[in-house]
This record gives C-alpha cells, structure tokens and sequence, in this order.
C-alpha cells in the first residue's frame, strides 16, 4: 500500500497518530504523524497522514517546510486555506518558543521587585489570594501560581503545596504573597506564623523562601525586611 493511500480507518485505533499521542506522548511520533495531527482530516480518497506526507514531500522534510507561505501550502494537493492556517500557526509557535530567551524573565531582586510584579493585579482583589512566585537561580520568575484564595491560615497554606510546584519546577526559591482586601499590608499574627513555617519547611527541601510580601492598596509590605525571615 502506497503512502498516498494510507487511510487512518485502516489503521489499528491504538496505532492512530493521536491515540499514539496520548499512550506515548510526542516525542514517539513521527514528523508526519505529528503533521497530521495538524491537518486533522483528509480529503475525499486521501487521508490526512496520506496529506501530511505530500507536504513533507513538497518542502523535502521540515528543513524548508519551516519557510513554508500560506500560498505554497495551498498550492499543495488536498491542502485548503484552513488546513494551511493550522500548519502556520503551529510554525509560528514553534518560531516564537524558540525565539524566546531566559532573559525575558521578570527579575525580582529586591521586595520593590516582587510588589510591583504583583500589585495591579492583587490590589483591587475582594478575597485574600496567596500566590508564589518560582525564581531559578539568577532570581528569574520560572512560574505563577496561585495556591489558593480565602482568609490565611497556616492549616490550609500547607507547605507541601507550596514546595510540591517548586520541586516540579526545580525551582531554586520561592516568593510568597498574598493580598489584604482592606487596602493595609500590615502582617498579622496568622501571616507571621505562615511565613516562618515555610521558611523552615524550605530549609529542609534546600529551597529558600527569599520573602512574603503583603500587597495593599498602592502599598506592601516585605516580612523579610520586618525581620520575620
């Protein structure tokens, strides 16, 4: 069988590009499985695996494919406006991942840092929201997440979930934050307690919690600089 007649009804459903996908993830796939994913359908007689592998022959692998013009694309056989819109899109994505430097990264050197990353969007918040910031080693955000929303509490801000994202990111510290709706950052007791439990929890997982910041309204204040770190 020819590969312009490979239909995907004839193929074992496990076999199929995205069952392939699911069971044993991208990497496994070959570039024309992975391009008709992409496609998503065929056309009438020919299937979109049988189109993928006419792309691929048209720009002689993905060396020039990645060039590849919406109008050389639909100059292919079987290859619409729509299906051609999906292949760019996908390159463009791939250009711009690659593209994109570690140096784009906010940098938090100081609690000004951190205060300001956050403050737009915490202030004006209804509800308290503890967020942590992941810092690789040069003090970049690697990642945001907010861990959870309601009154702190140290038996609901526990550290395992704060330090399980750390560790997922290999994270090598860790800024803390959260918002008081009243518009004032002053810490209270419950803050103070939180703080100093995922400070030691830190210590023990060799991941530092560098701060935890209050955000009021226009204002914060840093628990490090208040000593409580």
């Amino acid at each position: 069988m020819s590969t312009d007649t490979i239909f995907i009804k004839d193929v074992p459903k496990d076999d199929r590009p995205r069952e392939r996908l699911i069971h044993v993830g991208p990497a496994a796939l070959s570039n024309q499985e992975l391009m008709a994913i992409l496609i998503g359908s065929g056309t009438k007689g020919t299937s979109a695996l049988s189109l993928a592998n006419r792309v691929l022959a048209h720009f002689e692998g993905l060396s020039l494919f990645k060039d590849a013009s919406i109008t050389e694309l639909t100059d292919i056989k079987g290859i619409g406006e729509a299906k051609a819109v999906s292949l760019l899109a996908a390159l463009e994505l791939s250009k711009r991942i690659h593209a994109f430097k570690v140096s784009d990264r906010y940098v938090i050197r100081s609690p000004e840092d951190g205060a300001n990353f956050l403050m737009e969007e915490m202030r004006n918040l209804k509800q308290e929201h503890f967020v942590c910031l992941y810092l690789d080693t040069k003090n970049q955000v690697l990642h945001r997440q907010t861990i959870f929303i309601g009154s702190l509490n140290s038996s609901i801000v526990h550290p395992r979930e704060v330090f399980k994202e750390a560790v997922k990111r290999s994270a090598a510290s860790v800024v803390c934050a959260h918002n008081h709706p009243s518009g004032d950052p002053a810490p209270s007791n419950e803050d103070i307690q939180v703080t100093r439990r995922l400070f030691e929890s830190g210590k023990v997982l060799g991941i530092e919690l560098l701060d935890h910041i209050v955000i009021g309204d226009h204002k914060f204040i840093s628990l490090k600089e208040k000593g409580y770190l």
